[in-house]
């Protein structure tokens, strides 16, 4: 059977206040074509269709429309909640969109109850088991080994074990006559970042080693990680990255989809299918006059621009003349004005929320645990749209 593997569309997501919404409407009708050109028999969204849990009617509408498109391919299309998108949303359309053929899943469900998805590859009459694990907080960890894995509170210990405990209950019932695969938004242990992932919800307890999904399983499809990447382990366990660079930080990466091939007897043959229809992210340097000379050369591309001259008045206003695209306009630092009387600021690029507020208390004097503990639970509170919202 064939199934093409998508994940981290963050529709709605700007870019420095740029609207993209035409650019994902293209990159997501590209999607729906390969789906189509390849006959694929499912097609796997692996979490954050959105960029936010509270979307704007466009981004709604963009989505549900290129999942209605998909499902009209002919596939099987079956969609899970990242830490982007509202789960109980997901869930409130789930009967709606399932009368269309689509299953959307918001939170974690026991595997007789929706957690394990069963179908037949329209190609070729093989059964398929589909494992969906939508993005769990911390906090709401516990209450999902609970519900699915049967596990008393009291004996719940970290994050990892967890959700070691929620694989297990949903592939116990995989069978060798069929093509079994794990679907899930989560960190793996030792998975680089793409650039533009809450790095909150991606580190510290949140990840899980590549050993926790069982050797016997086809395929894992993964979503959170917006870099391509396959990681080491007893079955594939694949990231297929996000279809078009959020931010400038994944500027390097390469946009693909995933076309799967697989049978109950055999490996999962993995093909990467270029998605082109996003416009480039680059960073360009030069002193204006250079970069005014280049202009042509950048074509429509959105540009973070690196001036290497002192800064002046109206030269962000040059640049942005001479560049429309320019979304970003910074002065190398070579050529930025020295700082007098003043402590430099320190550099706090790729710091953690976390961090920052520890190296705030240790400068206040504060040493209670407990002040660190209660900062983890507001922020994941304040960043995660629980199962109550």
């Amino acid at each position: 059977m064939k199934l093409l593997h998508t994940s981290d569309w963050h529709v709605g997501k700007t870019l420095r206040g740029r609207n993209r919404l035409d650019e994902q409407r293209a990159v997501l009708r590209q999607i729906v074509s390969l789906a189509r050109e390849h006959e694929v028999d499912a097609v796997l969204v692996a979490g954050d269709l959105y960029d936010t849990s509270t979307p704007s009617a466009d981004a709604q509408r963009l989505v549900v429309r290129t999942l209605l498109d998909l499902q009209r391919t002919g596939a099987h299309v079956i969609a899970l909640a990242g830490n982007h998108d509202h789960p109980g949303t997901f869930d409130a359309y789930r009967p709606l969109m399932g009368a269309a053929g689509i299953t959307l899943v918001g939170h974690v469900r026991p595997a007789d109850k929706g957690g394990v998805v069963t179908f037949t590859a329209r190609s070729t009459g093989e059964k398929a088991n589909v494992a969906v694990l939508p993005f769990v907080s911390q906090r709401y960890a516990v209450r999902a080994a609970q519900l699915v894995a049967a596990t008393p509170a009291e004996n719940s210990g970290s994050y990892d074990q967890m959700i070691r405990e929620l694989i297990d209950a949903l592939t116990a019932g995989f069978s060798g006559d069929a093509v079994n695969m794990i679907m899930a938004h989560l960190t793996v242990t030792g998975g680089a970042m793409g650039g533009g992932e809450r790095a909150a919800q991606s580190i510290f307890e949140y990840h899980v080693p590549a050993s926790a999904f069982p050797a016997t399983t086809h395929y894992v499809a993964l979503g959170h990680l917006h870099r391509r990447q396959t990681l080491p382990a007893g079955c594939p366990v694949v990231y297929c990255g996000a279809p078009l660079a959020v931010d400038f930080g994944e500027q390097d990466n390469t946009p693909v989809v995933c076309l799967v091939e697989a049978s109950p007897t055999t490996p999962a043959k993995i093909t990467d299918l270029p998605i082109t229809a996003a416009k480039r992210l680059r960073t360009v340097t030069g002193t204006v006059a250079e970069l005014t000379a280049r202009a042509a050369e950048f074509g429509e591309d959105y540009l973070r621009v690196v001036v290497r001259e002192p800064a002046r008045a109206g030269l962000r206003e040059d640049v942005v003349d001479a560049l429309p695209n320019a979304l970003e306009v910074r002065i190398d630092p070579e050529f930025a004005a020295p700082l007098h009387d003043r402590r430099p600021a320190a550099d706090r690029t790729g710091r953690t929320p976390r961090e920052l507020f520890a190296e705030y208390c240790a400068e206040a004097h504060v040493t209670d645990d407990r002040v660190l503990a209660l900062f983890d639970e507001l922020h994941d509170e304040l960043t995660t749209a629980g199962p109550a919202d």
